[in-house]
């Protein structure tokens, strides 16, 4: 059995009402989304989702799509304040990318990995300390929510029903109970919701 560092496994993703985290357009399809993602309450949520995590793990599309926005606004003296402190946060963090397509890793102080999420999460908690954050990729949200090893589910829920797109929650999944531990209304009808996993 692997021993346990009692780090932490957190998730964060936007969804709609309707339970998707893109429009119908496919994967790209973020504008219903854009709007509810940069008001204060998404902000101080976003703020409150890396503050504790030292490890970062991302999905290839996520992980490329980053690489092309936050380097920038790190380096950005006139960045929000709390977008500028995620956005060096995710550049100098270790990042754990999973891909079976790139051969070396888009990012400084990441490694690219071709495992189940599961694995490398089993081995990410018996070494180091702080959270390890699922960031914002769905495609690895899914398999650990499958295997029930999050700890923490960071959600922004948008008001808006965006009619297509992937969910989050599909069917089949394991049973769970979670305990509600923060929720923020933003003016736009946005909501900042912290659920923890009870065990």
């Amino acid at each position: 059995m692997t021993r346990s560092t009692g780090r932490r496994v957190t998730a964060n993703l936007a969804l709609s009402l309707d339970g998707r985290y893109h429009g119908p357009g496919g994967a790209h399809d973020f504008g219903a989304f854009v709007p509810y993602v940069t008001t204060d309450v998404a902000r101080d949520h976003l703020t409150r989702i890396w503050e504790g995590a030292t490890t970062a793990l991302l999905g290839r599309v996520n992980a490329e799509g980053f690489l092309g926005f936050w380097p920038s606004v790190a380096a950005d003296e006139n960045a929000d304040p709390r977008d500028r402190g995620y956005a060096k946060w995710l550049v100098d963090t270790e990042k754990v990318v999973f891909s079976t397509t790139l051969a070396e890793a888009p990012w400084e102080h990441s490694r690219v990995v071709n495992a189940p999420a599961a694995e490398v999460v089993a081995d990410l908690k018996a070494t180091g300390e702080g959270d390890i954050l699922v960031n914002s990729s769905a495609s690895v949200i899914k398999p650990l929510l499958a295997a029930d090893l999050l700890d923490r589910l960071y959600l922004m829920v948008i008001p808006e029903i965006v009619g297509g797109g992937q969910r989050l929650f599909d069917d089949g999944l394991p049973g769970s109970k979670w305990k509600l531990t923060r929720q923020e209304t933003g003016d736009l009808g946005e909501i900042a919701l912290v659920y923890d996993r009870v065990r």
